[in-house]
């Protein structure tokens, strides 16, 4: 029989959880949504994601709010999977559960010396400058010269943020003990090390411009590894984004050293991959070996090493998912087996009401559009499966979160943005953002001060 006023779950806030409930809302209008979401705040990787200087990204909160204050759905904030409500309960209860928690966790390298003290993930670093509330408060600023290893947009964030003067974040919602902390950095250098070769990087051409777009710092590229080979012009013949990103670089290259008067630096060196991190109690120092392509493009050592002294390593090389509790997790690569969309068992059947999306789905590839898209397809699996369900659920319970009572909802996270917007004013900024768990579930409360033990 066809359920016509489904009831569906979505774990994960974040613009692939608020994304799947839109398009299955136009699709089924009559359903109800509870959104669930483990931290005090919604919007996932938009709010914890992505750097404080980019504030034209962070505006799609603006179009996830709307979603979010439609009535057919249910924010649950402060809600862990696995320890308030498990996913088995979730099944029980609703028509159809989404797994839509994306990915929090940087890929492992496996190199000599990167378990030293100073070597940092960049997920780490990144939670720490937007102020996740799991996090450190403070991180150790103390090297003068630091390495980033990665070739995508993330690396360009962890480099831009390290090397950006504390000053020109002044009007972001930046928290104030990061900005102190930046402030107080002694970095002078800050080398960029990726893999491939200039018409190979993952940089989007307006992120990587955004390195030269900042008082006070040069960038500095060596003409000698922007040459282009047989691979590389293939490349840039396909790729119109490619062209523009050797076009910067080849730009940057030709400048005349005498106009690099900045009090700190970017370098940016290309075709050269890890080795190992230097140093016997702490980092000092990175080995990298030249890199080539060969003539179908793949990626070969040529020998030659070279040594940078650096005091901290930070690893931009990847995101992984964590596993929910009581969902199938394939540990390599890191996401939920499903076929498209649809969660399989270790035998490969479908289990039951279960679906994932974003990144613990298809891994962290992929923009704001890839999300939309894959949204698209889980639900429409989903509403596929509702149309031909031979069950009636009249034996759910009436409210499957009425238990819930450490949860925050959608009044109680405007509260927050209210108490958020209100800080910012004092200092002349949209916002000041909340970074003590404790302190945002008491704004959630209106004053109450909410439960906050796990």
């Amino acid at each position: 029989m066809t359920i016509t006023e489904p009831r569906i779950a979505i774990v994960g806030a974040g613009p692939a959880g608020i994304y799947a409930a839109d398009i299955l809302l136009g699709r089924v209008p009559h359903a109800s949504i509870d959104l669930f979401e483990k931290l005090p705040a919604p919007y996932g990787l938009v709010r914890y994601g992505v750097a404080p200087d980019h504030p034209r990204i962070r505006r799609i909160t603006d179009a996830l709010h709307d979603v979010l204050v439609n009535p057919r759905i249910r924010l649950r904030c402060n809600v862990e999977i696995g320890v308030d409500v498990t996913v088995d309960a979730l099944r029980a209860a609703y028509d159809g559960v989404i797994i839509a928690t994306g990915a929090d966790l940087d890929v492992a390298l496996d190199i000599p010396g990167i378990d030293l003290p100073g070597s940092f993930g960049a997920a780490e670093f990144v939670a720490w400058y937007d102020g996740h509330p799991d996090t450190t408060r403070t991180w150790p600023l103390t090297a003068e010269s630091v390495a980033v290893l990665g070739a995508g947009n993330v690396a360009l964030d962890v480099t831009r943020i390290l090397a950006k003067p504390a000053s020109a974040l002044m009007r972001t919602d930046t928290p104030d003990a990061v900005l102190d902390g930046l402030a107080a950095s002694p970095l002078r250098d800050v080398h960029l090390f990726a893999r491939r070769g200039p018409a190979d990087v993952r940089f989007s051409a307006m992120e990587l411009r955004e390195l030269a777009d900042q008082e006070d710092v040069d960038v500095i590229v060596d003409p000698d590894e922007l040459a282009l080979d047989a691979h590389a012009e293939r490349m840039m013949a396909q790729f119109t984004q490619r062209r523009i990103i050797v076009r910067t670089l080849t730009e940057w290259a030709a400048l005349d050293p005498a106009s690099r008067t900045g009090s700190r630096r970017i370098h940016l060196h290309l075709r050269q991959r890890p080795v190992r991190l230097l140093g016997s109690d702490r980092v000092t120092g990175i080995e990298m070996e030249r890199t080539a392509s060969d003539e179908l493009g793949r990626l070969v050592g040529t020998g030659k090493l070279l040594r940078y002294d650096v005091g901290a390593v930070y690893r931009a090389v990847g995101y992984r998912s964590s596993p929910v509790p009581g969902v199938p997790f394939a540990a390599d690569p890191g996401v939920v087996p499903h076929v498209e969309g649809r969660v399989v068992d270790v035998d490969g059947s479908p289990v039951p009401r279960l679906y994932a999306t974003g990144w613990i789905k298809r891994g962290p590839v992929g923009l704001i559009g890839s999300t939309k898209s894959d949204a698209a397809q889980t639900v429409s699996h989903l509403v596929d499966d509702l149309a031909v369900a031979d069950v009636a659920r009249e034996d759910r319970d009436d409210d499957p979160i009425a238990h819930l009572a450490r949860a925050v909802d959608l009044d109680g996270w405007l509260r927050i943005d209210a108490a958020e917007r209100g800080a910012g004013a004092e200092r002349g900024r949209e916002r000041t953002k909340i970074v003590d768990r404790s302190e945002m579930l008491a704004h959630a409360g209106q004053g109450q001060r909410m439960e906050v033990a796990r």
